[in-house]
C-alpha cells in the first residue's frame, strides 16, 4: 500500500510561540521533524502542511516538500485532510499525520501506526509507550488505556487508570502509556473524522482524538518502546537543545523535566 505521510504546521501555537521556526540544533523544529521522517527510510511520501509562507520557505529552503493549507482549520487533522485531497496525493492508501513537535518519533511508532492500518486491523492507527506514573498528575501529557487487544477505550488528560489503592502501585505501573503524536488512517476513516462535529468529551479534553473514539471508530494503540515526549513548552525545548541528538540519555522524560 501507498503511504503518503503529512507534517501539519500552523504558527499559532500559545505555549511556545512560533514553534515550528523555533530552533532546534541550528535549524527550525519542522525540519528536525521532517528529517526525522525521512530517516526512517520507508519510501512514503512526505509533506508538511502549514498556513504560514515563513514555514514554507524554511522547509522548501532545507530541501523538503511543503504545501500552503487553508488558514482557518480547526486541527491538524483536518490540515491532513486538505493535503490528502490534493489531485498530487490521491493515490496515496494510508495517510500519517506526524506532529510538527515530535522530533524523536521513534521509527517503531510510525511502523506499528501504519501497520494496523495495512493489515486492515483497525482503521486508525497510533502509538503509546510506558512511561513513569509521575504523568499520571500532568494535564500536559496525554494518556491513553486500552484493551487486551490494543484498542483504545480512553484518551485523557487526567490520571488514567486511575490508583485507587497505593498498594497497587507495582501493577499500575505496568499500564500507565503515555501517548505518541502520531496516526495512521484509511482515507474513509479520515474523511469521518473530520465530517464529524467536535463532541462534549473532545470539548471538555482538548483532545479530537476522542471526536471518532465517541463515534465508535476503533483506534488501534501499539506499545513501544520507551520514547523522548514532543516539544510543547520553553522548557522542552531548552532541554532538547541541549540533549541533541539523543535526548533518550540525558533522561529526557517528564519524570526528569518535572513540570512537563
Amino acid at each position: 500500500m501507498s503511504t503518503l505521510i503529512v507534517i501539519p504546521a500552523r504558527l499559532g501555537a500559545t505555549r511556545l510561540p512560533h514553534k515550528p521556526l523555533r530552533d532546534l540544533a541550528g535549524k527550525p523544529l519542522v525540519v528536525r521533524v521532517l528529517e526525522r521522517v525521512q530517516s526512517f527510510g520507508l519510501g512514503a511520501a512526505v509533506v508538511v502542511a502549514t498556513d504560514s509562507e515563513t514555514i514554507l520557505a524554511a522547509v522548501r529552503g532545507a530541501g523538503g516538500d511543503a504545501v500552503l493549507t487553508r488558514a482557518d482549520h480547526p486541527s491538524g487533522t483536518d490540515r491532513v485532510a486538505e493535503v490528502a485531497r490534493l489531485h498530487a496525493f490521491r493515490s496515496h492508501d494510508v495517510i500519517v499525520n506526524v506532529q510538527g513537535d515530535e522530533p524523536f518519533l521513534p521509527a517503531a511508532a510510525l511502523n506499528v501506526a501504519v501497520g494496523f492500518v495495512e493489515r486492515g486491523a483497525f482503521p486508525i492507527g497510533t502509538a503509546a509507550c510506558r512511561d513513569d506514573v509521575a504523568i499520571l498528575e500532568q494535564p500536559s501529557v496525554v494518556k491513553v488505556v486500552v484493551d487486551r487487544n490494543g484498542r483504545a477505550l480512553y484518551f485523557s488528560r487526567a490520571p488514567i487508570p486511575f490508583l485507587r489503592d497505593p498498594s497497587d502501585a507495582t501493577v499500575h505501573a505496568g499500564v500507565v502509556l503515555r501517548h505518541i503524536g502520531i496516526y495512521a488512517y484509511t482515507r474513509s476513516a479520515l474523511e469521518r473524522w473530520v465530517s464529524l462535529p467536535p463532541g462534549a468529551l473532545e470539548l471538555a479534553e482538548r483532545l479530537e482524538q476522542l471526536r471518532p473514539l465517541s463515534d465508535g471508530v476503533a483506534i488501534g494503540v501499539g506499545v513501544t518502546e520507551s520514547a523522548a515526549p514532543g516539544i510543547d513548552t520553553e522548557d522542552d525545548l531548552r532541554r532538547a537543545n541541549a540533549s541533541w541528538p539523543d535526548p533518550m540519555q540525558s533522561r529526557f522524560s517528564p519524570l526528569a523535566a518535572g513540570t512537563h
